[in-house]
């Protein structure tokens, strides 16, 4: 999508080099999303340059998300949950299939995902920032799975990498009291891999995205793909991934210092 598109959804996007970010741009209702936002994420997910290697997503102004925009479970609101009801049950769930798709480009192997987060991160925004590989907090974050609070599930890709990252007992705790887990909780269980005062938090993720950009073409993004879904092969499978991925790269540092 354009520039102008995303600015009519809320959204803003930019590439500097190796590093995009995308910023959700609605600070005047604490960047709240929508089901257009996602579907624009999806679309732009689909068209990130090969030349990025970091992905940045962080919210305008003092918060990073509020979550779900309150006037989609609006009946009034034209392209609201409710205006979806009357689907079938199918055709309802194949909506928020493609929803979802707005999350999941997070964790496209071609790069490696940052969400730079501060103020509130709630719902929708957890699951977003979730959706990210890497999670760097200000130290006046506060993340709250809120769908039990308005009768819902979580359904927005977040459970996964919520009970990968706390376990399943903290993982339901968390999502069924709807509480909230400030940055020294974030950073004790697992949720954020640093904290950092709110008025250092982009220079702390710039730095990282510095970092993640240092090695050679190709190294990250091969060494992302190994480590997803590591836990779950076996002792020989993730050898024998490893084993092809080092081919791989041996061909490349050879053909790089030849060149």
């Amino acid at each position: 999508m354009t520039s102008p598109d995303l600015a009519s959804v809320g959204l803003r996007f930019e590439v500097d080099g190796p590093v995009a970010t995308l910023t959700l741009d609605r600070p005047s209702v604490r960047n709240a999303q929508t089901p257009a936002m996602w579907q624009a994420m999806a679309e732009l997910g689909r068209s990130i340059p090969d030349e990025v290697r970091v992905v940045v997503l962080t919210g305008a102004g003092d918060t990073f998300s509020a979550g779900l925009d309150r006037a989609m479970l609006d009946p009034s609101t034209p392209d609201g949950v409710a205006a979806r009801v009357a689907l079938g049950d199918a055709e309802l769930a194949d909506w928020i299939g493609g929803l979802q798709e707005g999350f999941t480009w997070l964790r496209d192997p071609r790069f490696v995902s940052i969400a730079g987060v501060r103020g509130y991160a709630i719902g929708a925004g957890f699951q977003l920032a979730l959706s990210c590989d890497l999670r760097v907090v200000a130290d006046d974050v506060r993340f709250s799975m809120k769908e039990s609070a308005l009768g819902l599930v979580p359904d927005l890709t977040g459970t996964k990498p919520l009970v990968e990252h706390v376990g399943y007992a903290r993982a339901l705790e968390i999502c069924a009291t709807a509480r909230f887990v400030e940055a020294e909780e974030a950073l004790a269980i697992g949720l954020a891999n640093s904290v950092v005062p709110a008025d250092g938090l982009d220079a702390a993720v710039a730095e990282l995205a510095s970092a993640l950009c240092a090695p050679m073409p190709g190294v990250v993004p091969a060494t992302k793909a190994l480590l997803q879904g590591a836990d779950s092969r076996s002792l020989d499978d993730q050898c024998r991934l490893e084993r092809e991925a080092q081919v791989q790269r041996f061909r490349a540092l050879v053909a790089a210092f030849a060149g």
